[in-house]
């Protein structure tokens, strides 16, 4: 009997699973907030040390810093999400426009998505009805496949705002944490770089689980593009001191 077993048993079905990782706008804030907040508070505290050894100079332009970019880079964050917000708000006005205006013209270019996808004779003439036959759907499906775009989820600025300045002054707080406990700011460089370079090689190999890249390379670069910004701080302000 179909779907039987030799001996009288029964065929075990197995449920396939996908996991996809979906949370790719709250990876890329953290992404965002997290590598700038690693690099240009250590920049500046090293660029600081390399002209003053009082660690309480340091720890004030670096609270200062920590203040003024996690605001800015909020800020940042917060304006992008509504420009893209208000572009989708556009486009979208904009098909419902075409749809009622030129709609064979429309159709022509669902017809033609459709058949780069192998459809073809009743097949694309079927679906090309089922989509059409509802403004709504007709719309979105332009959205998606004509134009690339997603629907914004509402509320989204605020909340990415907070996660990029959240995670630049979570990131800028650890390279200045020896600053706070040690008064001499050339001793502290030395465990600030430590810190960080822990932090920058964690951070990229993270990064690199979410985006599928290599974890070694990733880490690797994070490390010497915070190494190389603060070494240019920390050389200029020597040099002008």
């Amino acid at each position: 009997m179909f779907g039987g077993k030799a001996g009288g048993g029964s065929v075990q079905r197995h449920r396939h699973y996908e996991s996809h990782f979906k949370a790719t706008n709250a990876i890329r804030d953290v992404v965002i907030g997290m590598s700038d907040g690693l690099t240009v508070p250590f920049a500046l505290a090293a660029g600081i040390t390399g002209a003053i050894a009082s660690s309480h100079i340091v720890v004030t332009a670096g609270v200062a810093e920590l203040a003024a970019g996690g605001i800015s880079m909020g800020l940042g964050g917060y304006l992008a999400t509504r420009t893209q917000d208000e572009h989708y708000a556009s486009e979208m006005q904009r098909e419902f426009d075409e749809t009622e205006e030129m709609p064979e013209e429309e159709r022509r270019e669902i017809e033609a998505i459709l058949a780069a996808y192998g459809l073809e004779g009743d097949a694309l003439r079927h679906v090309s009805d089922a989509i059409t036959s509802d403004r709504e759907r007709w719309v979105d499906f332009m959205m998606r496949f004509e134009l690339g775009l997603e629907e914004p989820v509402p509320g989204a600025a605020p909340i990415s705002a907070l996660r990029i300045g959240g995670s630049y002054v979570i990131g800028g707080i650890l390279p200045l944490l020896p600053y706070f406990f040690i008064a001499d700011a050339r001793v502290a460089l030395w465990y600030s770089v430590a810190i960080t370079a822990v932090a920058l090689v964690v951070f990229g190999a993270g990064k690199a689980r979410f985006s599928g890249a290599p974890q070694l390379r990733s880490a690797i670069q994070t490390v010497l593009i915070g190494g190389v910004a603060a070494a240019v701080a920390f050389f200029l302000a020597r040099l002008v001191s």
